[in-house]
């Protein structure tokens, strides 16, 4: 293996996966969506983050709309 690289000869391209990295944001959640989300986590063996953007995803993916009642 050499000791040195001339990294000038290197054909650099971009990452063909970056789109599809995630972003980590902070967001505020309620306790209970947190609780229940960990509970299914336990139940599944997926980590609970993991969960919540599965879900987020597939409400994107179905085009779902929110029915939001103030109680």
């Amino acid at each position: 293996m050499r000791t040195e690289y001339d990294i000038n000869n290197l054909n650099p391209r971009k990452n063909p996966y970056a789109k599809l990295m995630k972003k980590q944001v902070t967001i505020n959640l309620d306790e209970s969506i947190i609780a229940y989300f960990k509970e299914k986590a336990e139940s599944t063996g997926i980590p609970y983050q993991t969960l919540i953007n599965l879900y987020l995803k597939d409400c994107v993916q179905h085009n779902r709309n929110l029915e939001i009642s103030w109680n």
